[in-house]
């Protein structure tokens, strides 16, 4: 297979997106970072052993996301060591953005999706289903195997953490635990030597909870595991693997099929995308945290001010007997797999464990991470000469990068407000909104919040300019970009309402209006996740996906004072903890 491999892209294309200009670096934590040094000695051994666990993991991760990657990065290798001098210049160009995106397919800033292997393209089931098999094909074999009665395997099928692979002419599911065993065992003992170190308690029983979860086949090891994880406030040290499902875009096309999905539901099973794995690491920072846990008294608060709140159950309410919404500021060491990822951005945040997972039916709660270094902005000269491209000069003031990490806790504790279930109907569409709601959710509070004494109305302002400048994309994003695409119906809400608009090609923002369309757009976000409608989903999307022209207007404008495409992150001391 090896010797059949081409790389997709010119040796002049590798050079640009390989480039300073092109290439957004992230340095996560240094070999001599006092963050590291004041760690006890416990706690620096049980470092390097969840830094090992991470590297494992990301292997499972690279067959999850496309079943060519490992042959892909074998052939590389390959070159980089016996090829010519161009070829082993190409080579290694291609394998420093095969690193940098965690695999071979990626979709860059101006939404672009790409692969480094010559004619390969995304496939839609990534490495969690069989590379030949349609959509249409899919629906045709579940429908087949429940007509059999055969509605127990269809049900493994569609859970969210299964491999689907041909069996005859039906279709078969093995767990993550089988279908990635050799991986989740090697990681499993060093969680289990990270546990015998570590000076937390809590944080080993944590470690142990997730070395069983992942050598046994039991979703209810995810589940206590995934409860013990979210109860974390006093740790030291971060490990997380996270699960989410939006590059799955197989799965929830059964959602598009009526009659499939009819069935399904006849059968009480839920339909679930599939779960990539992700893994972060770090050293929570304790100053950070106890900023962030400023808020954790409004929430309650704030939960009875979400829409139609008395029609649905959401994680976060005012009895004294709910799961706590824990909070912690990291500053990282290591993101691989999902979670490092760099497809055109990273994220700032993560609130999880996600609607679909069992530990929310047992009692759990849930838990939001900052990333202190992805949040960190390398260069302030470029930064002003996109406000000089885009925003009116008298707004200039009121753009500040740490009200997009205020903007950031409300956004991700916004997940935790609003229908924590029964959302999945949705399909393709679940993600999109429920980022939307998370958006407007952090707006819609910020009167709320500044009553309360958690912001005053200058830092309210900041949030929301800092907010929209930071909704200005630089191209269209297609559909499996979900976090994109929810940006671009939020400026065409916000156009439509009057809140913001471009006059002599710059933006400008109409303050008082923008907290009340923030407020009329979750009010329809959250009346369609209680529908139990996807028709009434699909049709929310698409119109409000408007891209028109005053956004590409501004789009072109970010494009030419931002070359960016993909981005890096640069871990030095996780790597010297590897060796």
């Amino acid at each position: 297979m090896m010797n059949k491999m081409e790389i997709a892209l010119s040796l002049d294309e590798l050079k640009k997106r390989t480039s300073k200009k092109y290439l957004t670096t992230k340095v996560l934590l240094k070999k001599d970072a006092p963050e590291y040094s004041v760690l006890k000695d416990g706690d620096k051994a049980a470092l390097k052993h969840l830094v090992k666990a991470a590297a494992v993991l990301e292997e499972a991760f690279l067959k999850m996301d496309d079943p060519r990657n490992l042959a892909f990065r074998d052939f590389l290798n390959s070159r980089i060591k016996n090829g010519t001098p161009e070829e082993k210049t190409k080579a290694r160009l291609a394998l420093k953005l095969f690193k940098a995106q965690k695999g071979i397919n990626a979709v860059d800033r101006e939404a672009n999706k790409f692969s480094l292997l010559k004619n390969a393209s995304e496939l839609s089931g990534k490495g969690l289903y069989p590379q030949d098999l349609s959509k249409e094909e899919f629906h045709k074999i579940l429908a087949e195997m429940l007509g059999h009665g055969k509605a127990d395997e269809v049900a493994k099928i569609l859970n969210q953490r299964s491999v689907v692979i041909r069996n005859g002419t039906e279709l078969k599911a093995l767990d993550y635990t089988e279908a990635f065993a050799k991986e989740f065992a090697a990681a499993a003992v060093q969680l289990k030597k990270a546990a015998e170190t570590s000076t937390n308690k809590d944080f080993s029983e944590f470690l142990l909870l997730q070395a069983d979860a992942l050598t046994i086949n039991d979703p209810m090891k995810d589940a206590y595991t995934d409860k013990k994880w979210a109860s974390l406030q006093d740790t030291p040290l971060e490990f997380t693997i996270t699960r989410e499902s939006y590059a799955d875009e197989m799965t929830e096309t059964v959602y598009e099929n009526k009659e499939l999905s009819q069935a399904l539901k006849d059968h009480n099973i839920t339909p679930i995308s599939k779960d990539m794995l992700g893994i972060r690491v770090g050293i929570v920072n304790r100053q950070g945290t106890e900023q962030l846990l400023k808020i954790q008294k409004y929430l309650p608060e704030l939960a009875k001010l979400m829409p139609f709140c008395g029609k649905y159950e959401q994680t976060i309410s005012a009895s004294k007997d709910a799961p706590k919404q824990t909070m912690v500021d990291v500053d990282l060491v290591t993101v691989k797999g999902d979670t490092g990822a760099y497809r055109a951005g990273i994220t700032l945040a993560e609130n999880l464990p996600n609607d679909d997972k069992l530990s929310l039916t047992i009692g759990g709660g849930r838990r939001n991470v900052y990333h202190r270094q992805i949040r960190a902005v390398s260069d302030l000269k470029e930064q002003q000469k996109m406000l000089d491209a885009v925003l009116a000069k008298d707004l200039h003031q009121f753009y500040l990068n740490e009200a997009d990490h205020w903007f950031t806790i409300g956004h991700e504790n916004g997940h935790s407000l609003g229908p924590n279930k029964n959302t999945d109907i949705l399909g393709k569409y679940k993600s999109i909104i429920e980022e939307n709601k998370a958006d407007m959710v952090s707006l819609a509070m910020l009167d709320k919040l500044v009553s309360l004494g958690m912001y005053s109305t200058l830092q309210k302002k900041q949030i929301i300019t800092t907010f929209m400048v930071r909704n200005i994309l630089k191209a269209k994003p297609n559909f499996s970009q979900a976090h994109r695409v929810r940006t671009v119906m939020q400026m065409y809400h916000f156009i439509k309402e009057g809140a913001v608009s471009v006059r002599d090609f710059v933006l400008h923002i109409d303050y008082d209006k923008v907290i009340p369309a923030a407020r009329k757009m979750l009010e329809m976000i959250v009346d369609i996740q209680i529908s139990n409608s996807f028709e009434k989903g699909e049709k929310y999307v698409l119109e409000y996906f408007h891209w028109t022209d005053v956004l590409e207007a501004l789009a072109a404008k970010m494009r030419k004072v931002n070359k960016s495409l993909n981005g890096t992150v640069k871990e030095p001391l996780a790597n010297s903890l590897l060796r």
